[in-house]
């Protein structure tokens, strides 16, 4: 099992929402975050005076797959989240060890 987790653009989210079903998974999770990259942020003006916005809201999406699901959750993402210009944000892949259902103990697979 995987854990993909997606910072996206948060007028993106309802793209890869409805991407992410048509696979289908299981469920996601999806928070509010703010950060930045490379950029540094970005450059704003209020009456007359520029400043720079440290911190650029984003959505992070989390999803737990099969590894079989892995490459399609990605492709997905990609193609509903890309707008072609910086800040599009990024995918990471992490290994998941056990998922356990509180409700009704299931465990691994079985439990996503």
């Amino acid at each position: 099992m995987k854990r993909v987790v997606a910072i996206i653009r948060p007028f993106k989210l309802d793209e890869v929402k409805d991407a992410l079903a048509e696979i289908p998974i299981g469920g996601m999770t999806v928070t509010e975050v703010k950060g930045f990259g490379r950029t540094g942020g970005k450059k704003e003006v209020y009456r007359g005076s520029a400043y720079v916005v440290d911190f650029v809201p984003k959505v992070q999406i989390d999803v737990i797959v099969p590894d079989a699901q892995v490459d399609s959750v990605i492709d997905a993402i990609l193609k509903s989240a890309k707008t072609g210009r910086i800040g599009d944000g990024k995918i990471f892949v992490y290994p998941v060890d056990d998922v356990i259902r509180i409700r009704t103990g299931e465990r691994g697979e079985e439990a996503i």
